[in-house]
């Protein structure tokens, strides 16, 4: 008796030392993930600072400009107290000059200081003001266009790339359960079909065909009232719909047969067979056994398709006139207003390093050698 109580204690402290042990080397691949994440945005900031390079200097200056005639013009008394305008315009510039001196702008641009600046700028979101954009409520800030611009992505492309996994995974575990049957065969063979269409030329006919042949959608996605309208919102989800399919429709196949290729490996394995001879049944062997050890490289595809969604499709938001980011985008590029451009890749890059982060988190999750490193 005291034999097995002994065991029983052992075993115990078995357990308790194997998972600290786990705790101890997930806290160690989190801490090491998140560390890596910030060296690459670091990367990042430096690379588009130094392809900018002197550019950097007509956008910081411009927002002093901004903010120093700004600051003149809350406080009339200001301008009331000289008597001629070169006497005021001489004041500003002089403002402007002594505001440049202190951030340290009369240095070169590759300067330590220079840098600093501009990286703990871009950092804490300040990315000055647009060139030539200006939000719909009539702002230049860079900040708030890409505040107003962002969520409508996200509402219709991450609306999309939600919808088509679920559809393709499903659709795609089915498949790759019944290898050759009719289901196997039209999800295969639309997944070629639906790749082989470009978004763009599909969205031309599904406007065609449904604004303004049965006249069901409105043509173009940018509701026509005012954001501040209380109507916007509902306007907004009725011209998202057409777009919304549209995009659904062509992204699900790819989705399922990348699924049902993930799944046909997994179905051959030993321990499915396994459960199929002990009579477990067919739905509970695919969608809870074999669903789950094809998670991992589904989970990296998501997460990829999630934080790319959130730049839009410039083509696509071109085609629909849908007011995001991948036309805030194709505008500040057509304009060359790099205030804007340099504020989005930063927003995005954050959200793609953010999503490959949790990817990284559920793939340890899912598999534990990734994060104990065996």
């Amino acid at each position: 008796m005291l034999g097995r109580l002994g065991d029983l204690v052992n075993y115990t402290s078995y357990l308790n030392r194997d998972s600290m042990r786990s705790l101890v080397a997930l806290k160690r691949y989190v801490a090491t993930r998140m560390v890596t994440m910030f060296g690459v945005l670091m990367v990042t900031l430096l690379l588009t600072i130094a392809l900018v390079g002197s550019n950097m200097d007509t956008i910081l200056k411009q927002g002093v400009t901004f903010q120093v005639r700004s600051e003149i013009t809350d406080n009339p008394a200001i301008a009331e107290s000289f008597s001629s305008v070169e006497e005021f315009e001489e004041y500003v510039q002089g403002q402007i000059e002594q505001r440049i001196i202190t951030f340290g702008l009369d240095e070169p641009w590759h300067s330590p200081q220079r840098l600093g600046l501009s990286m703990f700028k871009i950092l804490t979101l300040d990315f000055g003001h647009a060139t030539f954009l200006t939000s719909d409520l009539g702002s230049s800030d860079v900040k708030d266009i890409i505040l107003e611009k962002l969520p409508r992505t996200i509402l219709l492309f991450t609306t999309a790339t939600i919808i088509i996994s679920i559809i393709g995974i499903f659709l795609g575990a089915l498949s790759g359960s019944r290898v050759g049957s009719v289901v196997d065969r039209i999800t295969s063979s639309f997944a070629i079909i639906s790749s082989s269409f470009p978004v763009w030329w599909i969205g031309m006919l599904m406007i065609f065909l449904f604004a303004f042949v049965y006249q069901i959608f409105p043509a173009r996605a940018t509701p026509a009232i005012p954001p501040s309208d209380p109507a916007y919102i509902g306007a907004l989800l009725y011209h998202m719909a057409l777009p919304l399919i549209t995009i659904v429709m062509i992204g699900f196949g790819a989705w399922a047969y990348l699924v049902r290729n993930f799944m046909v490996g997994i179905m051959q394995e030993d321990f499915i067979l396994a459960k199929k001879t002990i009579g477990i049944r067919q739905r509970k062997i695919i969608y809870k056994h074999a669903l789950k050890n094809a998670a991992p490289p589904i989970i990296t595809i998501l997460a990829l398709s999630l934080s790319g969604s959130l730049g839009g499709a410039i083509i696509t938001e071109a085609v629909f006139d849908w007011p995001g980011m991948g036309r805030l985008y194709f505008e500040a590029i057509t304009v060359m207003d790099l205030p804007v451009i340099i504020g989005a890749t930063y927003v995005l890059t954050v959200f793609f390093l953010a999503s490959i982060f949790i990817a990284d988190l559920l793939y340890g999750y899912f598999d534990p050698r990734v994060r104990t490193g065996n």
